[in-house]
C-alpha cells in the first residue's frame, strides 16, 4: 500500500509512537513506520489502535486491517476474505485504458473487489460497466466500490453475464489467479493464509483459469474488442499461444518498474 502524503493524518503524535513502531518492526514490517501512521488513522483512539495493531502483528494484511487499498489513485475497500489488488495490476489498468475508447463497454472478469474496473471506468467512462467473480464477499466489495451504475454478477466466469451483452464487449478485463498450485505453500503468509485460494490458484501450470476466459472470449468481445489478462513473465508466450489459439491476436506488453506481464489479444474485425 502506498503511504503517500495525500493520505489524512493520524490523531495520535507524529512520530507514530514509538511502542507501536517497535511490534510492527518486531513482527517483520519493514514499512513500520508508515503502517504505524496508516493504522493510527484509521484509529479513533488508543485502544482501538492497540487492536488494529494486534491483527496486523498476527500477518493479517495491512489493507485488510485499515479497510482498503490504494490503487491507481483510487481508495478501494477490501476486508477479510477479499483479495487484495496488486500495485503491478495498475499496468493492466493502463494497458486497456491506452488501447479503448471513451464510451466503451467495460467486462471486469474475475473483479475481486471491483479495483481494476473501477481504475479503467475512472479513466474511460464507459458506456457500460459490468463485473462479475465467483466469490460472494468479492462481489459485495465490488458494488460497493463500483456505485450503483455498474452490472456486478455473482457467479462462475462468464456464466451469470446476460446473453445480452454477448459480442459487444470492447474492454475484457481478467485479473485472473495464475500461481501453479504447487507454488501456493511459497507465496507470503499474507496471501497465503487471508485471501481465498480461488483467488490465487491458477492450478497445475497456472493457466487453468486463463484457458477458461480465453475460450469464450471471442463469443463475448465485439469486433476490434480486446481482452486484457495479467500473467507472469514465464507464462507469457504459453498465454500468448492460448491466445492465440482462440480466435485473438496477442500481443504482449511488459513493465520491468513493477514486474508486470500483460498479455492483450484483440478479436479481428474493426471496431464499430
Amino acid at each position: 500500500m502506498s503511504t503517500t502524503s495525500s493520505l489524512s493524518s493520524s490523531p495520535f503524535p507524529a512520530p507514530p509512537l514509538p511502542s507501536v513502531v517497535s511490534r510492527l518492526r518486531a513482527a517483520g514490517c519493514v514499512f513500520a513506520e508508515e503502517e504505524a501512521e496508516l493504522l493510527g488513522s484509521a484509529a479513533g483512539n488508543p485502544a482501538a489502535l492497540d487492536a488494529l495493531v494486534e491483527q496486523r502483528v498476527s500477518g493479517v494484511p495491512l489493507e485488510h486491517v485499515v479497510g482498503w487499498a490504494e490503487f491507481a489513485g483510487l481508495r478501494i475497500a477490501v476486508g477479510p476474505g477479499v483479495f487484495v489488488p496488486r500495485r503491478r495490476t495498475e499496468f493492466l489498468v493502463e494497458q486497456a485504458v491506452a488501447t479503448a475508447r471513451p464510451g466503451s463497454v467495460v467486462l471486469d472478469l474475475c473483479c475481486g473487489s471491483g479495483a481494476v474496473g473501477a481504475a479503467v471506468a475512472a479513466a474511460l467512462d464507459p458506456r457500460e460497466l459490468h463485473a462479475a467473480d465467483i466469490e460472494p464477499a468479492a462481489v459485495r466489495y465490488a458494488r460497493r466500490n463500483l456505485g450503483p451504475t455498474a452490472r456486478v454478477y455473482e457467479g462462475d466466469l462468464y456464466a451469470p453475464l446476460p446473453a445480452g451483452l454477448r459480442g459487444r464487449v470492447d474492454v475484457l478485463l481478467a485479473n485472473v489467479p495464475y500461481v501453479p498450485t504447487d507454488e501456493i505453500a511459497l507465496l507470503p503468509p499474507e496471501a497465503r493464509d487471508h485471501e481465498p485460494r480461488v483467488t490465487l490458484d491458477g492450478g497445475p501450470d497456472g493457466l487453468d483459469v486463463q484457458r477458461r476466459v480465453v475460450a469464450e472470449a471471442a463469443r463475448w468481445l465485439a469486433p476490434g474488442g480486446r481482452l486484457l489478462t495479467e500473467t507472469s513473465e514465464r507464462q507469457a508466450m504459453r498465454s500468448m499461444a492460448l491466445f492465440a489459439a482462440g480466435g485473438l491476436v496477442p500481443r504482449l506488453a511488459t513493465c520491468d518498474e513493477r514486474d508486470a506481464t500483460v498479455v492483450v489479444g484483440t478479436r479481428p474485425g474493426r471496431a464499430a
